[in-house]
């Protein structure tokens, strides 16, 4: 039977396995990320001497990274992509059905506490938006991204496929409209008066008004390239990040959105909306928000049952 069989290496089996698990992921990051991490379970069995593929093996290996004392997030990223492997083996008859689910059910790393994120304060994200030389074409881009990113939440790949078309005036206010996130997800995006000026600065500099909205710049301080990459925006949040000591990823300025939004007063289901999520379960989980008991909705409906009674 297909899970009794050992593969000998690599190639004749976790290879084209390796392809089909890529081929059925949409997001690009993820694809990158199992990419990675298939690798590294590969090399792992490999110096193992190619143990059958099992739950047992799988096992083994999440043994073996937390021994290397990775954090739970680390280790539970990982496994997900081996639970991919599995399912994939097992609708192209790879792999038996009952030998995958045994691998599906391989238990993550335990997460203690709530991961509550890196994020900005108002005067941190304030003097990283700031940060950029604005006499200089660089900067002023720069700025807009920076600007953008907090003022909007925009992941950096979305910063990246921003066009000015994009950009579009909604009920008297301007949006970023139509962009498409995570998942196939469509949504519309205000913007901030401020992280509008910033994009009109530095659309005015560069002389563009359509088509991509960041482009590369070169040594010379002129435009370059049709478009920014997203690791040009990751680039630009790690260089200004570093020279304030600030250690923030460009993920941790979409966080930034939504935490000061949300202590601005910012309701929750707009905040969801405007990240594009899924669900709202997931923006409470994004911003650490927990039920409160002592300071509940019930105790802002101020009826007197006593007097209706008595009416």
């Amino acid at each position: 039977m297909a899970h009794d069989l050992i593969p000998q290496t690599p190639q004749n089996f976790f290879g084209p396995v390796r392809q089909l698990v890529l081929d059925a992921v949409s997001s690009p990051l993820t694809r990158v990320m199992y990419a990675r991490a298939l690798d590294d379970f590969f090399a792992w069995w490999e110096s193992q001497g190619r143990p059958g593929f099992s739950r047992a093996t799988v096992q083994a290996y999440r043994a073996h990274l937390e021994a290397k004392s990775l954090a739970p997030a680390s280790v539970n990223q990982k496994l997900s992509a081996i639970r991919k492997l599995a399912s994939e083996a097992s609708y192209n008859g790879l792999l038996d059905p009952a030998a995958a689910q045994a691998i599906r059910d391989v238990r993550g790393a335990k997460m203690q506490g709530t991961r509550a994120g890196n994020w900005l304060p108002k005067t941190e994200a304030e003097r990283l938006i700031n940060a950029p030389d604005t006499s200089a074409l660089k900067g002023k881009r720069d700025r807009a991204i920076l600007a953008l990113m907090i003022g909007c939440g925009l992941r950096r790949e979305e910063v990246a496929r921003l066009t000015f078309e994009h950009i579009q005036q909604r009920d008297g206010r301007w949006c970023v409209v139509d962009m498409r996130g995570k998942h196939g997800r469509v949504r519309t995006i205000p913007m901030p008066a401020w992280a509008k000026t910033a994009i009109d600065a530095w659309a005015a500099m560069a002389e563009i008004g359509s088509g991509p909205a960041f482009r590369g710049v070169n040594k010379g301080d002129h435009v370059t390239g049709e478009s920014l990459s997203s690791q040009g925006v990751w680039r630009c949040v790690e260089t200004y990040s570093a020279r304030l000591g600030l250690n923030v990823a460009p993920h941790d300025l979409r966080r930034t959105h939504a935490k000061l939004a949300y202590r601005g007063g910012a309701k929750l289901d707009q905040i969801q909306l405007a990240l594009g999520h899924a669900s709202l379960t997931t923006t409470e989980r994004y911003l650490g928000v927990h039920q409160d008991l002592t300071d509940a909705p019930a105790d802002y409906l101020h009826l007197d049952l006593a007097t209706a009674a008595r009416a």
